[in-house]
């Protein structure tokens, strides 16, 4: 087939002519080594794998190198994490290497919002789209009804020993839990991007109708069983977890978990499909797996520990994603998804754009759906020059990791030699190698540089090691990584977060987990508006979240919500039907 041309096509137009000619799900898994026994097509183009059956069959047999890629601070566009993701798997294809790739599903937050489906673009896409974009084999939507049951069941028993006495109680085989309705952290969860239900009442009406209380809605992704999907490693390990979710808290302060309301079994029989890591492939036909959700800023944002296991036993190399910047996404990568699988990387990947560090080099806002300000497209080596500062940060992160940094300069049209070579520079003069990667316009045959500088740096000494150990108390981690990775010059606590943290630091069990820090996305900071790498500041934590099954404790800093907002302009106004050809139209 002729290559369609990215510059005149939109990404659902491109993905429609290359799914003419798709592998099958049957052949993918075949040239990958999968067994018939192995997989659960869900399509003839997609399907899930039982890894656990894979891992024990080839639990003897050497990983392949294991490639993270993160991204200097975006902009709210985003800087082609994913699409650079996809692009160098297919240029490792390119290579002739057998390797395979890790991405996040979508929310169907940002899909019908302003982001996309974090599919890719241009020529460097996952596919089926319309499928991978539009919930793909269920798995958000069991998380969505297996969250929503644990919540069921918390206040129908809040309701009912309201209204019974322990007799009562007794002869419906309950015991009293005396739930506090002030202690309740957790609340609903959508797939949407609702402010409205933000903060809400519920059980309005007489004593049949709910317990009356104040409660709340959140994004699936932030839900601690998308996060528990992400760092479980056997369905006997995601059982677990979920027993000891914490719902709230009783009278005396102690919590009050799903497997006290008897609920952690029938949300383990919603979840039990979703821990197996879901198989599509790429424009290109490289095996691609689709397993976990986004938000690093307010969840874990990683691509599954399942899916990156299961990959790094059936290729030489594995591409995984973490997401947003090396601040938030691989800092979670490194310190808690690794610590967690026992996984060791070889090397990082940092994607930068010139649009983004002229934004960290003083330019004016991006505003989503709206016009590029002219300093965006025309050059401004000054600009670039300054904004470098944020990628000398992110480098100096992934260094600090004890891995090779390579960065990847994803280029826009309007990009020029001068502005490019300026990165270059400063990029290599802070310890990375560097390439340009033309993969959206090229796809595989585009990314042969930064495939080249891939596989030369995970050669590399590998002296990984972690940031913190988890002796050392949360304040004094909070501290740290807020200081080495952020640049802050201290931390202050909200009275209710100090509260919780004193509260933590004295108790051995909640010592033992690991820190999942919410903030910003767009800042190195937590306020968004602070470009560049700001000085003279300090991370204000305003509440202390515990995801005890996840294995976390999630500390929050900043304004940052955990259910993101719809703009004005979203992108379902722009999403339809072809009637005619049965298709769907509009999806990016």
């Amino acid at each position: 087939m002729s290559k369609p041309d990215p510059t005149k096509l939109a990404d659902w137009q491109i993905a429609d002519e290359y799914e003419k000619h798709m592998k099958t799900v049957y052949r993918l898994a075949e040239e990958l080594g999968i067994r018939n026994d192995e997989l659960l097509p869900n399509s003839h183009y997609y399907g899930k794998v039982d890894f656990e059956l894979v891992l024990e069959r080839l639990k003897d047999k050497p990983d392949g190198k294991y490639i993270d890629v993160t991204a200097i601070t975006p902009t709210p566009l985003g800087e082609g994490k994913s699409t650079s993701t996809i692009g160098l798997l297919q240029g490792l294809g390119r290579r002739g290497k057998k390797a395979t790739g890790a991405i996040r599903q979508p929310s169907g937050g940002p899909t019908m919002n302003i982001k996309g489906s974090a599919a890719g673009g241009g020529l460097s896409q996952c596919i089926p789209l319309i499928p991978f974009s539009f919930g793909l084999t269920g798995d958000i939507n069991d998380i969505i009804n297996a969250h929503n049951l644990a919540m069921v069941a918390l206040t129908a028993r809040m309701q009912h020993e309201f209204n019974y006495d322990d007799a009562m109680l007794a002869s419906k085989h309950l015991r009293r839990l005396n739930i506090d309705p002030r202690s309740v952290e957790m609340g609903w969860v959508i797939d949407f991007c609702a402010q409205s239900l933000r903060k809400i009442v519920i059980g309005l009406g007489g004593t049949t109708d709910g317990f009356l209380m104040e409660s709340k809605f959140q994004i699936a992704a932030s839900s601690e069983l998308m996060a528990i999907l992400a760092v479980s490693s056997s369905m006997a390990d995601m059982r677990e977890r979920i027993g000891k979710i914490v719902m709230a808290r009783n009278q005396h302060g102690e919590p009050i978990t799903t497997a006290d309301l008897e609920v952690d079994g029938a949300m383990t029989a919603w979840m039990f499909n979703t821990l197996k890591p879901n198989l599509l492939q790429t424009l290109e036909g490289q095996p691609l797996f689709v397993h976990a959700g986004p938000f690093a800023n307010i969840a874990i944002g990683q691509s599954s520990i399942a899916a990156d296991k299961l990959a790094l036993k059936l290729s030489d190399y594995h591409v995984t994603e973490s997401g947003f910047g090396a601040d938030i996404g691989f800092e979670k990568f490194w310190n808690l998804k690794c610590r967690i699988s026992g996984l060791r990387p070889h090397c990082a990947v940092i994607v930068a754009t010139v649009r983004a560090l002229k934004s960290h080099g003083g330019g004016p806002p991006v505003p989503p759906g709206h016009p590029l300000d002219p300093v965006y497209t025309e050059e401004n080596v000054a600009m670039v020059e300054k904004g470098c500062a944020n990628l000398i940060r992110h480098i100096q992160t992934v260094k600090r990791a004890g891995i090779s940094p390579v960065v990847c300069i994803n280029p826009f049209s309007t990009d020029t030699d001068a502005e490019i070579a300026e990165i270059k520079r400063q990029a290599e003069a802070a310890g990375a190698r560097v390439a340009v990667s033309s993969h959206w316009l090229k796809g595989g045959n585009g990314a042969l540089d930064l495939t080249d500088a891939v596989i030369d740096a995970c050669e590399d000494k590998n002296n990984f090691n972690f940031l913190y150990d988890l002796s050392m108390p949360l304040s004094k981690r909070i501290e740290t990584i807020a200081r080495e990775v952020y640049g802050a010059d201290g931390v202050k606590y909200l009275p209710d977060a100090e509260d919780k943290l004193k509260k933590m630091d004295a108790d051995p069990e909640i010592s033992k987990l690991g820190t999942c820090m919410v903030k910003t996305h767009l800042s190195l900071s937590h306020d968004p508006n602070l470009k560049g790498v700001p000085t003279g500041w300090v991370l204000p934590v305003r509440d202390i979240l515990t995801y005890q099954g996840a294995g976390f404790v999630v500390p929050v800093a900043g304004a940052i919500s955990l259910m993101p907002g719809t703009a004005s302009d979203p992108a379902f106004r722009r999403i339809d039907v072809d009637i005619e050809r049965r298709k769907v139209t509009g999806v990016f």
